[in-house]
């Protein structure tokens, strides 16, 4: 069966799915719309990842990284045994990998252990985490706002083709984003209750703490946004103490160093120049243009319209209008101004930093999901002449319409394209005896090569006969890859070294 018939089953069921949902949630069965929701958002998911082929950025790098961690869980490595010289700082060919934190990866790992090295198996984590996201979104905005706000946010989450794709693997970041989501979501979701429910707000703030550390050790500092968070809606909460503001930022930043603090101390005791080298880039995107990503300060607001639908910028108004106006409910006003934290903050500092990125809109995704479904309400709820009610159906009709636009865009269900390349097929089928004594040269793939293969190393580069003869005097077996006869003559002509035959890329 094709890609074409399986999307066009896939779209068919969810259109069935979720229109079931929004009946379900007229009649207030919220639980039953909910698993609709999630439900219909798996299958997107799933749909999507069904890929058999390791994606370039930045999936195939995690994938053999979490390959060799199932080995040795506190050392992160790309190269796990790297023959030939390498630069530390290279973060695309070296041997310890600290580009990335830990927990997405360890999540990989556990997949790849208990359901093979596969393409799918790197994907299940992504699939499960963005899948719950939905849920998180559904809590988040029914403890703020209420149950039909809830729901849209929920829904527009489960179609949202970005969050999709990066589950998916198809962007860069894939699992690593989806899980840093996650935890931000939570932090935020703890964040709320901690000042909701006065019974228990040690407890809440607990977990908030931890789910913030969590998210530093998915995706390094940006997770610390759900710190001005719980700041602004505590102080904008109705009976909070503010005697107690201070207090609990610092009680949450406690909390999330217990759980991020340790990992970020050991890789510097034991991988003293890779630690040291990844600190400073942690930064660097702030002042410097990383690998050509680079734009205008108005590099996200434009973006913004593309990630979240041409009409966002008419919540994002609303959102500003009634944060300054100031003369709504309390309580009520306190969540719109969570919201313009969760949202305006990360955009200013991206807008001002050199490394430009649009996945990094992702931060504040729950936050536009639910200003999309609040200004759906209010503009369904205008009392206004007769004449004027069409402006206002088709601006309903748009908040909707654009995000589903975009997730079939993304999500590309009628599309036929080649899900399982030759290339991938003939790495997969590539089962040489003592492939652990082998190095591969020649190969323009090579970290998806060592993640199928059991080779020790693969490189891009021809090799020299000074390094063939020192492979072979340390006990490797040198192959090199011969797709278009580039290997020179004096090289081929070596007793030394095995030719063979990988498809390559097209």
């Amino acid at each position: 069966m094709d890609n074409q018939l399986w999307g066009i089953i896939t779209i068919s069921l969810c259109v069935l799915g979720y229109l079931r949902s929004w009946k379900f949630q007229r009649k207030e069965s919220w639980t039953i719309a909910l698993c609709l929701l999630m439900t219909c958002g798996l299958l997107l998911r799933v749909f999507t990842s069904c890929d058999f082929f390791l994606h370039i950025w930045d999936e195939r790098f995690h994938a053999l990284v979490a390959k060799n961690m199932i080995h040795h869980l506190l050392k992160p490595a790309l190269y796990d045994h790297p023959v030939l010289p390498f630069d530390y700082k290279n973060w695309t060919s070296n041997h310890i990998w600290l580009s990335k934190p830990p927990l997405a990866l360890w999540l990989i790992s556990a997949s790849i252990y208990l359901f093979g090295n596969n393409e799918i198996a790197i994907r299940i984590p992504s699939i499960i985490v963005s899948t719950s996201c939905i849920l998180l979104t559904y809590k988040i905005a029914k403890a703020l706002f209420n149950k039909r706000i809830a729901w849209l946010a929920a829904f527009l989450n489960s179609i949202h083709g970005l969050l999709i794709e990066t589950a998916a693997g198809r962007v860069s970041s894939d699992l690593v984003e989806t899980v840093f989501i996650f935890f931000v979501e939570l932090g935020v979701l703890f964040a709320v209750l901690s000042i909701q429910n006065k019974k228990k707000p040690l407890f809440w703030m607990t977990l908030c703490g931890l789910a913030i550390g969590f998210s530093l050790l998915s995706k390094w500092l940006p997770g610390l946004i759900v710190l001005p968070i719980w700041l602004f809606y505590a102080y904008s909460y109705p009976g909070y103490p503010k005697n107690n503001l201070l207090k609990g930022v610092a009680f949450l930043f406690g909390m999330t160093m217990l759980v991020a603090l340790p990992w970020f101390i050991f890789i510097r005791m034991q991988y003293s120049r890779a630690a040291e080298a990844m600190f400073k880039g942690i930064f660097i995107p702030l002042f410097e243009s990383i690998q050509g990503h680079h734009g205008s300060i108005w590099y996200y607001l434009n973006k913004i319209r593309m990630v979240y639908g041409e009409i966002i910028y008419l919540p994002l108004c609303w959102l500003l209008f009634w944060v300054f106006k100031n003369n709504r409910k309390m309580a009520q006003q306190g969540s719109l101004r969570l919201l313009s934290v969760w949202i305006f903050i990360p955009l200013i500092i991206f807008s001002f930093a050199e490394t430009k990125r649009f996945i990094y809109l992702l931060i504040c995704a729950p936050a536009m999901f639910m200003l999309t479904a609040i200004l759906f309400y209010e503009v369904a709820n205008i009392k206004i002449y007769r004449k004027y009610s069409w402006l206002f159906h088709i601006i309903m009709f748009l908040l909707i319409a654009l995000p589903i636009r975009y997730s079939i865009e993304r999500i590309k269900p009628f599309k036929k394209t080649n899900r399982n390349p030759d290339w991938a097929i003939a790495l997969r089928d590539f089962k040489p005896k003592k492939a652990h004594h082998m190095v591969l040269f020649n190969y323009s793939r090579p970290i998806a090569a060592m993640f199928y293969t059991n080779l020790v190393a693969v490189y891009p580069l021809i090799p020299n006969q000074k390094d063939i003869n020192k492979l072979n005097s340390e006990g490797y077996s040198v192959l090199i890859n011969s797709p278009s006869n580039n290997i020179p003559q004096s090289i081929k002509e070596l007793q030394n070294v095995i030719i063979v035959h990988l498809v390559e890329q097209k």
